[in-house]
């Protein structure tokens, strides 16, 4: 009998770790399965990824599948190693365990809202004595006052990457507050131990979000369809889904006013552009709002899904892209804007303050603590010349059984318009310039997916390099209501 020929160890080659990550399908379209996918992409060379890929009504649920020749293909990373295990819903106890057992993860990472996991954090004390895995958390949390209810949860995790500056600070004044011990990365100074945490800025890819040559069919071929044929030589942005805190009703409103202010030939040469399902259950009709508050306005619904090649174009093509939500984690519209260099008109909340570039009096990027939660005030002004940032004119106070108390940060309408305006009176290579400065500001301060991946891969090895899990903190239950004289709404 012949014996098969034995293959060469390279005794040099390092193992990849193996991270599982529960959030969003990577392959969906939201932006929590964007920043999934781009996270696996940009650190597929570092780790071996499994994921158990999240959907409302998941088509092909519990069909797990190998798709690391795909992403081989995708990225040239001949050894990329990615599973995905399609699931309705984020999960349970018994398919982590499944997981957990079979695919042997050396870190857990979760993604999005944590009260979609409770069931996980409680599991801490069977996850981490059985398994010995450390549980990790990249937040998007994105609004004050400080949610102290979150301070179980945060607790029962080894580390916590913040999505914003706003969401960074957030983790670690709950977790202070609280008694928790805690190690901002970010800080430089000595680490003594406590949950990590740490700023990971949303990133795309510059390549695919990029401007383009005003030559090139792609962007001709867009100028025809959105400007020309619709005869319009200004047009406003919005890239969003139908749903009550984006404000989209506020964004016609504010289109609107702007347009009271123009003569009838300048508006009939004014567009308001909105990506977006027109009638959505979790939002408006918006059909009907155009209608009947802006009669006399030029707007134009885009419903067809777009390739990323052409979203890219249709961010080119425009001259201004607007996002006003009334709380948002991040805002990716905002930084698709910003990578393919449009201007942008941006609500001073949540994430979306991150993209206006605010410094501080030292001329630095504003970084916020728990004596400065939040530039909603305008207390810093300075922003980046790409950014027309308003400022919340009211917050209120909404809430929920699950969560039990969140602001709303509303923008005037007024004010949205004269942002608009103000766009609108420069001059056209002046708002290209603003939007060349606006993409140098993302690739510059990590807000691409290759710098996103690798902040998150400096995080995780370092948490790893702690070694073992030391004690479980049986944190769930431990956290008592009390009342609290920070909670970061001044």
């Amino acid at each position: 009998m012949k014996l098969p020929k034995l293959q060469p160890v390279d005794i040099n080659k390092k193992t990849k770790k193996k991270i599982l990550l529960l959030s969003d399908d990577f392959r969906l379209p939201s932006g929590i399965g964007t920043i999934s996918r781009e996270l696996i992409l940009k650190t597929v060379h570092h780790y071996d990824w499994v994921q158990l890929g999240a959907a409302m009504e998941h088509p092909e649920h519990g069909k797990g599948q190998d798709v690391s020749q795909q992403i081989q293909q995708d990225t040239g990373v001949m050894d990329a190693n990615v599973k995905v295990i399609p699931w309705t819903g984020y999960g349970d106890r018994n398919v982590l365990f499944a997981i957990l057992n079979q695919e042997k993860p050396d870190v857990i990472l979760h993604f999005t809202d944590p009260r979609y996991w409770t069931w996980l954090y409680a599991l801490e004390h069977e996850i981490k004595t059985t398994f010995g895995t450390p549980l990790t958390y990249l937040s998007i949390w994105d609004d004050l006052p400080y949610p102290m209810w979150n301070a179980p949860f945060y607790g029962s995790c080894d580390m916590i990457m913040g999505i914003s500056k706003q969401s960074d600070n957030i983790h670690r004044e709950v977790l202070k507050q609280n008694g928790f011990e805690v190690f901002d990365y970010d800080s430089k100074q000595k680490d003594v131990g406590g949950i990590i945490t740490g700023y990971v800025p949303h990133g795309l890819d510059e390549n695919v979000y990029t401007p383009l040559d005003r030559n090139k069919p792609e962007f001709r071929n867009m100028l025809k369809q959105v400007k020309e044929d619709n005869g319009a030589d200004f047009v406003v942005f919005w890239n969003n889904r139908n749903i009550r805190r984006k404000q989209p009703g506020d964004v016609i409103l504010a289109f609107k006013m702007f347009n009271d202010k123009l003569t009838a030939e300048q508006r009939s040469k004014t567009m308001l552009l909105m990506h977006t399902t027109p009638a959505d259950a979790n939002g408006t009709d918006l059909r009907a709002v155009a209608k009947n508050v802006a009669p006399n306005c030029k707007i134009v619904f885009s419903e067809a899904k777009l390739s990323i090649q052409d979203l890219n174009a249709m961010y080119n093509v425009a001259d201004v892209v607007v996002n006003i939500a009334s709380n948002e984690g991040w805002g990716l519209s905002s930084t698709e804007a910003m990578l393919s260099g449009t201007p942008i008109i941006n609500n001073v909340t949540g994430g979306l303050q991150d993209q206006c570039g605010f410094t501080d009096d030292n001329g630095e990027w504003i970084k916020f603590d728990g004596e400065f939660s939040s530039n909603h005030m305008g207390k810093f002004k300075t922003h980046g010349s790409w950014a027309k940032p308003v400022f919340p004119s009211n917050r209120s106070l909404q809430g929920s059984p699950q969560t039990p108390y969140i602001f709303d940060d509303r923008c005037r309408p007024e004010d949205v318009a004269d942002a608009m305006n103000e766009w609108y009176e420069s001059s056209p290579k002046f708002r290209q310039l603003c939007g060349i400065e606006g993409r140098q500001f993302c690739l510059d301060n990590g807000l691409t997916a290759k710098q996103m991946g690798n902040k998150m891969i400096e995080l995780v090895d370092y948490l790893l390099s702690r070694g073992p899990i030391q004690k479980p903190r049986y944190t769930f239950n431990k956290v008592e209501d009390k009342q609290y004289e920070n909670i970061g709404i001044a």
